[in-house]
C-alpha cells in the first residue's frame, strides 16, 4: 500500500506529549533569540521580547514554537555552546510556565538539547541531521524527546539530482537515529530548503516534493523568507510573507506536514484554504456514500 502523508501520524514527543500530523497542516514558528538571523536578527534578541514574540505567534496559530540561539544563515558569526545556552534556555523555561504550545529547540549540540529538554522543551530541531555531533542522537534517545531531522548540502559534495542527494544524506541521518534507539515514531524530516540550495534547486525541490515520501515520515517545509523566494518575487526579506504563504500551500497540497514559518497568521490562512481543497479532493476520491451524500440518479 502506498504512503499517504495525509493520514494521522502520532508524533511521540517529550515530557509525555504528542502531536498529530498529517490531516491538518501545522505551523511551527520561528523565534530566533539572535541578532544576526537574515531577516529578524535583534527584534527578540532578549528573552522578554522573546517570550512576547512566542506568545503571539501562539494566539495567530502556532502549534509549536521553534527557539534558536545560534542563526543559520551563510556567513554569520559562530556562537560558544555557552552564549547559544544563555540565549535559548530562559525563553524555553519562560514558555513553558506560560502556554501549553509545544517546545522545540534549534540547536545541534548535545548538551544545549539535554538543558533545553529539561527547560521544557519537547522537540529538537537539527539542521545537521545528527551529523555534526552525532551524540545529539543519544540524547534525543535518552530524553524521547522529539526529532527534526533536515537535510543540508553544506559542508560536503552534493549528488547531482536534488531528489537523490536528499535521501542520500537523510539515509545516514536514519541510520544514526536508530542506531541510538530512537523510534521512528519520534522522527519529522526536514529537505532543508535553502541550505546551500540555489533557486533553481529549490524551486525543482518543491515541484518534486512528492517524490519525498519515501522514507515513510512526515515532512516539515522551511522555505520561510528564504532567499530563493526573494529570487522568484524580486522582495528583500521582510516583504517575502506572501510569497512564503504561496509555498505552504502549495507544499501543503503535495504533503507536507509542518511549515516553520515567521508569519504564522498568513500562513494560517494559505493552510486553510489548502486542506479545505484537501478535503474535497479526499472525499471525491472516497465516493460520496463514505461521506453520507446523497447519489443522485
Amino acid at each position: 500500500m502506498m504512503y499517504d502523508p495525509f493520514q494521522p501520524f502520532e508524533w511521540k514527543l517529550a515530557h509525555g506529549r504528542t502531536l498529530t500530523l498529517g490531516p491538518k497542516g501545522l505551523l511551527m514558528a520561528i523565534i530566533n533569540v539572535t541578532p544576526d538571523s537574515f531577516s529578524d536578527g535583534g527584534v527578540y534578541n532578549d528573552a522578554e521580547a522573546a517570550v512576547a514574540q512566542g506568545l503571539r505567534c501562539v494566539e495567530d496559530g502556532a502549534a509549536i514554537l521553534d527557539i534558536g540561539g545560534e542563526s543559520t544563515r551563510p556567513g554569520a558569526a559562530a556562537v560558544t555552546a555557552e552564549e547559544e545556552r544563555a540565549r535559548v534556555l530562559p525563553v524555553i523555561k519562560a514558555l513553558a510556565e506560560r502556554t501549553d504550545a509545544i517546545l522545540s529547540v534549534d540547536t545541534y549540540r548535545a548538551e544545549t538539547a539535554r538543558l533545553a529538554v529539561a527547560a521544557g522543551a519537547h522537540i529538537i530541531n537539527d539542521v545537521h541531521g545528527l551529523q555534526r555531533e552525532p551524540d545529539l542522537a543519544r540524547v534525543a534517545a535518552e530524553t524521547g524527546a522529539g526529532l527534526c531531522i533536515m537535510h543540508t548540502g553544506r559542508d560536503r559534495e552534493k549528488l547531482s539530482d536534488v531528489v537523490r542527494d536528499q535521501y542520500h544524506f537523510l539515509d545516514r541521518s536514519l541510520e544514526i537515529a536508530a542506531a541510538a534507539g530512537i523510534e521512528r515514531e519520534r522522527i519529522v524530516l526536514d529537505p532543508g530548503f535553502g541550505f546551500a540550495k540555489d533557486t533553481d534547486e529549490n524551486v525543482e525541490l518543491m515541484t518534486r516534493f512528492a517524490e519525498l515520501h519515501g522514507s515513510e515520515l512526515p515532512l516539515l517545509a522551511g522555505t520561510s523568507r528564504k532567499r530563493f523566494i526573494g529570487a522568484v518575487t524580486g522582495r528583500e526579506a521582510q516583504g517575502r510573507d506572501v510569497g512564503t504563504a504561496a509555498t505552504t500551500a502549495l507544499l501543503r497540497m503535495a504533503g507536507a506536514a509542518l511549515f516553520r514559518v515567521h508569519d504564522v497568521a498568513i500562513n494560517r490562512d494559505a493552510l486553510l484554504v489548502a486542506d479545505a481543497m484537501l478535503t474535497v479532493k479526499r472525499q471525491a476520491a472516497d465516493g460520496p456514500e463514505k461521506h453520507g451524500m446523497e447519489i443522485q440518479p
